[in-house]
């Protein structure tokens, strides 16, 4: 069965949020409010309300890096996600683990980043060769 994915966050300002989720990442807007915003996110249902953002800590093994946690995010396929990585680049988004390959040449190679949106939320994007490979140990 496929279904679609949905999430609803807090954020500070919805001006700042679309200017990222729509103008840095590339997402169509979809219904708001003067409260809330959705964005087709890579296909998925991501709601934006204003409010105080979840509360966050380093605290998420990452090979050497500590990430935020709780977070959310997607995968992709390599191209997109390779494509999404300039994208954040060229918008010189500050990233909480720059992009790079984990798990290189073993089962389950993947590419990652983290970075976080302009309210703090925190966003990990994972790139696979092959999605069939996701849930490979």
């Amino acid at each position: 069965m496929q279904s679609l994915f949905h999430l609803s966050v807090h954020v500070h300002d919805l001006q700042a949020t679309r200017q990222f989720y729509g103008g840095v990442m590339g997402c169509t807007e979809g219904r708001s409010t003067d409260s809330w915003v959705d964005f087709d996110f890579f296909g998925h249902q991501l709601s934006f309300h204003l409010g105080t953002p979840f509360p966050t800590t380093r605290t998420g093994q990452v090979g050497d890096t500590l990430v935020p946690m709780p977070h959310f995010g997607l995968v992709l396929a390599l191209p997109d996600w390779q494509a999404l990585a300039q994208r954040l680049q060229a918008a010189r988004v500050d990233f909480v683990m720059e992009p790079q390959i984990r798990f290189a040449g073993q089962s389950g190679e993947q590419w990652t980043m983290f970075f976080l949106d302009p309210s703090g939320n925190p966003i990990e994007v994972k790139g696979f060769a092959s999605l069939d490979t996701l849930y490979m140990p």
